[in-house]
């Protein structure tokens, strides 16, 4: 996972007092908020008193109620630690990260540390599909439950930043890169929530000094087999990758690029079904540069269900020339949903549910085998990638559905004319 915390070492000191950088937060919901760090120096006992000193200088004096070490993967519970021990501590109602942890007859800071910034944001919103309800835990996909969960997982999650959207049911989420919110989201929908998502958006930056937009860019590095190595190439080229760096050491080869966070979203499954998963990738942020141009993006439409009912064989198998389905026969969509991938660039509206009529009269043989291609395995990532700027991810802790947020056909075609006629009118 991407490194999101940069500390400057310092020295072990035992014949101090007592000082402590908070790097790391965590959330209990008996105790509070914890903090995480090493103790600088000095020993630490429970029940001791402290003062909390922020990077601004503020400081609140308090009471070490809580005192752990790490045992394993598990924490233990101890009365005094020691200089160089790493630890985690309770009492104060606020912790923060850079925050020092020091007795009060020697509240000096430790240098702080930097937390980036993010850089890829999404809407998380309440479930409006007509499933709504169904697969969740009862009480669970409501506004409340939804914004007390992200705002909850700010307290440990450091880059994590979670706003009010547009309405009280929507919520802007923004994360250190595509996996940095994908995590979240499938840890929300394991422990039983159900909601919606939108397109993954980067967050664009303008330079004071120019008023040039800014993008972020990650450094990427890559070992790959050398015989797959052109493959990964063209893929990062084609993504506006720059390549820093290449060297090859006992049949692998080591890459080091320079691809804008644009280029990345999606990325990792296409990199790991091209090398056949034999490839990692590692990915840190670079920083803000001059946004790098146009990056092919999705090239095909989408197949939307224009009725509400249950898929069908005799629907299907006459609509597959149209495209490739994600849906299997027999499963219950809604008007609106996406169920395929069109082979052309722009949406098609189809009837999935359609059944063969009835007839004593046989003017055709119907007893051939209906031959009907199975749908692609698509993991979240691929969902993330392949869902357009009008459609929504439908996450429940049992399906993934795509839907169009306009779920109505003849509404969502006037929306789309609207649009157009107010593009043109631009142009």
């Amino acid at each position: 996972f991407e490194m999101i915390i940069k500390e400057v070492p310092a020295p072990v000191i035992a014949d101090e007092p007592p000082r402590l950088l908070v790097t790391t937060l965590e959330y209990d919901n008996y105790k509070g908020q914890i903090g995480v760090g090493r103790l600088h120096s000095g020993a630490l006992k429970r029940g001791m008193q402290v003062v909390r000193i922020t990077p601004q200088g503020e400081q609140e004096n308090g009471r070490i109620e809580y005192l752990f070490t790490y045992h394993n993967l598990a924490k233990q519970e101890v009365d005094e630690v020691q200089a160089g021990d790493i630890l985690a501590f309770g009492g104060f109602d606020v912790i923060g990260i850079s925050d020092t942890i020091a007795d009060p007859s020697f509240a000096e800071p430790l240098p702080p540390i930097s937390v980036e910034q993010p850089t890829v944001r999404m809407t998380f919103g309440v479930n409006t599909s007509p499933f709504a309800g169904r697969e969740g835990k009862t009480g669970w996909g409501t506004s409340r439950r939804l914004r007390e969960r992200l705002y909850n997982e700010t307290r440990s999650n450091l880059a994590l930043r979670v706003g009010d959207g547009e309405s009280p049911e929507k919520f802007v989420v923004s994360g250190r890169g595509e996996l940095h919110l994908a995590i979240l989201i499938e840890t929300m929908r394991r422990e039983g929530y159900e909601f919606e998502v939108s397109k993954p958006e980067v967050i664009y930056h303008r330079d004071p000094d120019t008023d040039e937009m800014l993008e972020p860019i990650e450094e990427v590095h890559i070992e790959v087999a050398d015989a797959l190595t052109g493959t990964v190439v063209e893929l990062l080229g084609a993504r506006r990758g720059q390549m820093v760096d290449m060297r090859t050491e006992s049949g692998t080869t080591y890459l080091k690029y320079l691809v804008p966070t644009r280029g990345l979203l999606g990325f990792r499954s296409r990199f790991m079904t091209a090398t056949s998963g034999m490839g990692q990738m590692h990915s840190l942020f670079y920083g803000y540069e001059p946004v790098q141009g146009s990056i092919p993006g999705r090239q095909f439409g989408s197949l939307v269900a224009s009725d509400p009912g249950m898929s069908s064989t005799y629907a299907m198998v006459a609509l597959q020339p149209r495209g490739t389905f994600f849906i299997t026969p027999g499963v219950e969509v809604y008007e609106g949903m996406v169920v395929g991938e069109h082979i052309r660039p722009e949406d098609l509206a189809v009837n999935v549910c359609k059944t063969k009529q009835l007839s004593a009269i046989h003017t055709e043989y119907f007893g051939k085998d209906d031959k009907l291609k199975p749908p692609p395995n698509m993991s979240l990532d691929d969902y993330l990638e392949f869902i357009a700027e009008d459609e929504l991810l439908e996450v429940t802790p049992q399906s993934l559905r795509m839907r169009k947020r306009i779920l109505n056909n003849e509404k969502r075609l006037k929306d789309q004319k609207a649009r157009e006629k107010i593009t043109a009118g631009m142009e």
